[in-house]
């Protein structure tokens, strides 16, 4: 289980990078046309847009997996150590509830602007909430396991394997 969760953040880690190169590319290809020939591509700012919305949301979703979102514990590891295992799981429950919370919004809006077609790219306007309901989901599925067990050595979620 361990190997293929972490084949998944890889896969993860790659499809954010391939967003990056796109945006970059749809961008100067954008900017190059309208400044050098006075025209330029109608769907890259919304395409553009999109891509950064996944790479944000996917990013938060390994910024959350590796620890590397800001947090400030200085006051607890000094005055409570020895509550430490119950802060850190209460801190994951409240994580927990919060990123429910964005995946149920983000699943109705989703839901709800599916069948909007954009004008410009024809894609649906739903990719762009749908982003929020996959990375709710895959941090529900960080904090549940980090709740359960702390280390998560068993699924993946440690930068050491």
């Amino acid at each position: 289980m361990g190997k293929l969760t972490q084949k998944i953040w890889d896969l993860i880690d790659v499809l954010m990078a391939l967003l990056m190169a796109a945006m970059i590319m749809l961008v100067f290809v954008n900017v190059a046309l309208r400044y050098g020939f006075s025209s330029g591509l109608r769907p890259a700012v919304e395409l553009s847009r999109l891509g950064l919305v996944w790479v944000v949301m996917l990013g938060a979703v390994t910024t959350l997996r590796r620890g590397e979102h800001l947090a400030v514990s200085e006051f607890s590891e000094v005055f409570f150590p020895r509550a430490l295992p119950v802060l850190r799981r209460v801190i994951w429950g409240i994580i927990l509830v919060s990123v429910l919370m964005l995946f149920w919004g983000a699943a109705k809006q989703t839901l709800a602007n599916w069948h909007n077609i954009s004008a410009l790219t024809g894609l649906p306007t739903g990719l762009l909430y749908l982003a929020g309901a996959v990375s709710g989901a895959m941090m529900a599925f960080v904090a549940v396991v980090r709740i359960v067990n702390p280390t998560g050595l068993d699924l993946g979620l440690d930068d050491t394997e």
